[in-house]
């Protein structure tokens, strides 16, 4: 059922028109439809409030370094994930986004800040720029360095240029040390927001 909301001349509420449609879907397809996202919802469950099985060398790197700050959670969207992300500034919330999705990668919490890689991203609007924030940071963990940082610092955002400058502490990711998540694929560009507001806040799609 879908609803449409029609607004009528001399009014100032709004009625509602309900139109409904029927679809015809085979039974196994549609089990398979449901357990699909049934998987999905307990994955983004787990991720939202997990407790990862670490072994005693993760849980020993975890309690060298002071809890990190996050600052996101991840909604549910069909077969794909949608990161939630803000902060106190729009620099923080990009910073927050790219830890989501390295969050939803590994426990970024057992990364050691070993090396550090610097990355800069351009774009024609604030959306390009936010997607090729993102992707840039995610060409260092998937086809470069296979980097994982354990923070991001966004040091600059020129909102005229739609120019971004960032830092990453962490290291090369490992199998052995590093727990391993979901992969991220790719950044989509599907319902993406950016309210930079009296509190920033991003809505981006990852695909997994």
């Amino acid at each position: 059922m879908s609803c449409a909301r029609v607004k009528h001349p001399g009014r100032n509420e709004d009625s509602v028109v309900k139109h409904t449609s029927f679809m015809f879907i085979p039974s196994d397809r549609l089990m398979n439809c449901i357990s699909a996202r049934s998987t999905v919802k307990q994955k983004l469950l787990i991720m939202n409030h997990r407790e990862l099985d670490l072994t005693e060398a993760q849980k020993a790197i975890k309690s060298k370094y002071p809890p990190i700050e996050k600052k996101y959670e991840y909604l549910d969207h069909t077969a794909d994930v949608q990161l939630h992300a803000w902060g106190n500034s729009l620099e923080e919330a990009f910073e927050q986004c790219a830890m989501a999705m390295f969050g939803y990668m590994t426990d970024t919490e057992t990364v050691e800040p070993i090396d550090t890689i610097e990355v800069e991203s351009e774009g024609d609007d604030m959306e390009s720029l936010l997607f090729h924030f993102l992707d840039d940071w995610l060409f260092k963990f998937s086809a470069d360095a296979f980097f994982v940082p354990r923070e991001v610092k966004v040091l600059n955002i020129d909102r005229m240029r739609f120019r971004v400058r960032s830092i990453g502490w962490g290291e090369e990711f490992s199998v052995s040390k590093h727990p391993q998540g979901t992969e991220v694929k790719a950044i989509t560009y599907s319902a993406m927001q950016i309210r930079d507001e009296d509190k920033p806040e991003i809505l981006v799609i990852i695909d997994i």
